[in-house]
């Protein structure tokens, strides 16, 4: 069952200028990904296929896709870990081929955090500005700044062993910040920590990153994360960017039925359209008037399957039922068609074995591609 992520505020709506492909905004580019291509020797296919990507100073993009989808590569090609065998990736308009990972300005926030234990938490944080000559006095200055930002103040002294996980999150990222990257780039940076720790730290992230301007691209598996971290989302299959939108966008209308499967709709179904209407097998569902005729794949959110009398609709026997924490997830077996999935709730929630009718809203519903 999928999540509706978040409304985006009003503090970042000029970065949505920049979006995926070839429609550059209006200025340069922090980021510029032009027809990258990777292939691994003995691969079937390209780990990344000829993709576009284009992000504005200030913009936070989440990478999202299943396991071998490309992602974690293009985050690697952009921060000069890995080589493209085609296209180019520019930073500030300038062409970064040739120039290794450390001399490209960009912070670098990895999963198992990567602290130095011969360090204490100070020593973590104060390697970047050490490394690039910063007086002690300044590199003091900037641990300290850090560490009230990200909500640890008074930790210079701290060994790394004695953090908690959610503490080593905050101090990688204090020293991913330190030498203030132009480009701040994560991968799958909550990933080891528990769901409720997760949740809480991302709102924090997206506070923190709004109040330093800070330009973040993140890879991410978890689609909650991401609604909630990103300006834009960015889904990839098979080394290609399958769609590009705010986090609304993608999940209000996800472009086809894999980017539907993989952000967790699964009430999807073959239909033909004509008229404003889509005759399916569960029966003719309203559609917009806009939409493309003939042989189409239909979406239906569960929050748009609306239980009513079995009498009234699409009579259907409840399979199962889950809880879910804010609302339950019903299963429905229906007279015809497909299995369907409802969202209810809990009050409203019929036990399994019940008989009950569906209708369907026509705002959850969505003609694919």
């Amino acid at each position: 069952m999928a999540v509706a992520p978040r409304h985006t505020d009003g503090h970042r709506t000029g970065t949505h200028a920049a979006r995926a492909g070839r429609d550059a905004p209006s200025v340069t580019p922090l980021l510029e990904v032009d027809t990258a291509s990777v292939h691994f020797p003995g691969a079937r296919q390209p780990a990344l296929h000829a993709v576009d990507l284009r992000m504005a100073a200030g913009e936070i993009v989440c990478v999202l896709g299943p396991s071998g989808s490309g992602k974690s590569t293009l985050l690697r090609s952009v921060a000069g870990l890995q080589g493209l065998d085609s296209g180019r990736v520019l930073l500030e308009g300038r062409d970064q081929a040739g120039v290794p990972a450390h001399l490209r300005g960009v912070g670098l926030m990895f999963q198992d955090h990567q602290l130095f234990p011969q360090h204490d938490v100070g020593g973590n944080i104060a390697f970047g500005p050490r490394m690039r000559g910063a007086a002690r006095e300044e590199q003091a200055d900037r641990v300290a700044e850090l560490l009230r930002l990200v909500g640890l103040p008074g930790a210079e002294r701290r060994a790394v062993s004695t953090l908690s996980g959610g503490e080593q999150q905050r101090i990688a990222l204090a020293r991913a910040l330190a030498s203030s990257p132009r480009l701040l780039m994560l991968d799958e940076p909550l990933g080891q920590l528990d769901r409720s720790l997760r949740e809480r730290l991302v709102v924090e992230l997206r506070e923190l990153f709004a109040t330093l301007g800070t330009t973040v691209l993140a890879v991410t598996h978890d689609q909650g994360e991401a609604f909630a971290l990103a300006d834009r989302v960015v889904v990839m299959r098979d080394g290609r960017i399958a769609q590009s939108g705010t986090p609304l966008e993608v999940w209000q209308r996800p472009v086809d039925a894999f980017v539907a499967r993989f952000l967790g709709f699964d009430n999807l179904v073959g239909a033909t359209i004509a008229d404003g209407a889509a005759d399916t097998p569960w029966g003719r569902l309203p559609v917009p008037s806009s939409s493309s005729q003939g042989q189409r794949e239909v979406l239906v959110r569960p929050t748009g399957v609306r239980l009513v009398e079995a009498e009234r609709g699409l009579a259907c026997t409840v399979a199962a039922r889950t809880f879910r924490g804010t609302h339950v997830s019903l299963r429905l077996d229906p007279v015809r068609g497909p299995r369907l999935e409802a969202a209810c709730t809990l009050r409203e929630a019929p036990a399994p074995g019940a008989e009950v009718g569906v209708i369907f809203d026509p705002d959850d519903v969505v003609v694919l591609g």
